[in-house]
């Protein structure tokens, strides 16, 4: 039972990583300690895949860092004690409070989408973005034009649907992302 509960939550990081290709590849497989001969070339060549794809996320994530976004993985806990030492987002993002929205020199901030599909997918992405947890208004105020009541609603209930499905968590009425 214990190796079906690791094997599962094997298959659910590289779902969320978007790497399912690897996993169907390694998981429940023999693991990486042993030796080469023990295992299958395609495993062998999954494995170093995952390691160069490691590697090459970790080398994405310092450069955004340097510009200012920090992906928090606990961020009720870390930013208290750590974001004074996080730099701050470059020049060509804009702040609004806890949400940073990159932007155009001429766009100006994104259009609220029409689309119910589009909200949720454009309020993940700037989730995603976020260096540190938004508050449901923080969002809903990102957006270009005026910010009803309706609008506010909406996100909220975005935000909430979006925990619900582990594509966003929540904490003390903010959202954020964890990849």
């Amino acid at each position: 039972m214990l190796k079906d509960m690791h094997d599962e939550i094997d298959r659910l990081a590289f779902e969320a990583y978007g790497w399912e290709d690897l996993g169907t590849r390694i998981v429940g497989r023999p693991g990486a300690t042993l030796p080469s001969s023990l295992k299958s070339e395609d495993q062998e060549a999954a494995e170093e895949e995952l390691l160069a794809r490691l590697v090459a996320l970790n080398v994405e994530r310092q450069a955004e860092e340097a510009k200012g976004h920090v992906r928090w993985l606990r961020p009720d806990y870390q930013i208290p004690k750590l974001g004074a030492k996080a730099p701050k987002p470059a020049e060509d993002e804009q702040a609004d409070l806890d949400i940073a929205v990159p932007i155009a020199a001429s766009a100006g901030r994104p259009k609220w989408p029409t689309t119910g599909d589009d909200q949720i997918r454009l309020i993940r992405d700037m989730l995603g973005k976020a260096p540190a947890p938004a508050a449901p208004e923080d969002v809903a105020s990102a957006f270009d034009g005026r910010n009803t009541a309706n609008r506010k609603a909406r996100v909220a209930r975005v935000l909430s649907l979006l925990a619900s499905l582990g594509a966003a968590r929540e904490g003390d009425g903010k959202y954020f992302v964890v990849r």
